[in-house]
């Protein structure tokens, strides 16, 4: 598949970085104390922006370290704005299921649905709200439309996220027990109309069991990579 200059990369879990030309962007950052991420990647030296799927550990991640380091811009749904603001976190976008924001580098990014949850864990133990979880739509000035799921399970609507935006290439969580395993995500798959999926959410811990392999078995003869 032609990327027309992308450079997609993942990171470990479900952290992804995109660049696009001088453009860096992060979904879901969880570096520095993911062990799946490697340990050269675990504090960027630059990025321009961010986007949250939802606000569990395993995603939220490094968010508000990376914004003191960088202040970039930040995407996420209105709850976890409100969060980070009450932080005193600077260049927040809260947004809401069907809106579309602009980003660096003319990069378009529609939140969509996801069945999940999204609670955000305080240091104190307490749990705050996270509002809902979602997935983000990219579309860039140029290149495949990229979809990243965030943590979900197949759902009917993955059919409208395909009429509607015809992503090309899936970031798809695989490893079961938290989200779909490589069943769930091959018929996902097979419902958004992607060219290419690219698995995540799987192998960090033990209780993540589903593979790339398994998920390659699923996908035979669907022609999609």
């Amino acid at each position: 598949m032609d990327l027309n200059g992308l450079e997609l990369t993942w990171l470990g879990h479900a952290a992804v970085r995109i660049r696009s030309g001088d453009t860096t962007i992060y979904i879901d950052p969880w570096l520095a104390d993911n062990p799946a991420c490697p340990e050269a990647e675990h504090h960027p030296p630059a990025l321009d922006a961010i986007y949250l799927t939802h606000g569990h550990f395993d995603h939220f991640g490094n968010t508000l370290d990376l914004a003191a380091a960088h202040s970039p811009q930040i995407f996420c749904i209105h709850e976890i704005a409100e969060y980070l603001l009450a932080r005193k976190v600077e260049n927040v976008v809260g947004s809401n299921k069907g809106g579309t924001v602009a980003g660096p580098a003319g990069i378009l990014a529609t939140l969509v649905n996801a069945v999940h949850s999204s609670g955000i864990s305080d240091a104190d133990g307490s749990i705050a709200d996270g509002g809902d979880p979602g997935g983000w739509v990219f579309e860039f000035p140029e290149g495949p439309t990229i979809y990243h799921a965030g943590d979900t399970t197949v759902f009917g609507d993955m059919a409208l996220i395909a009429e509607l935006y015809r992503p090309q290439i899936g970031f798809l969580p695989i490893g079961g027990h938290f989200t779909m395993g490589p069943g769930g995500a091959a018929m996902a798959a097979q419902m958004l109309g992607l060219d290419a999926v690219i698995p995540i959410h799987y192998g960090t811990f033990p209780i993540l069991a589903g593979t790339p392999d398994e998920l390659r078995d699923e996908l035979a003869g669907t022609g999609i990579e």
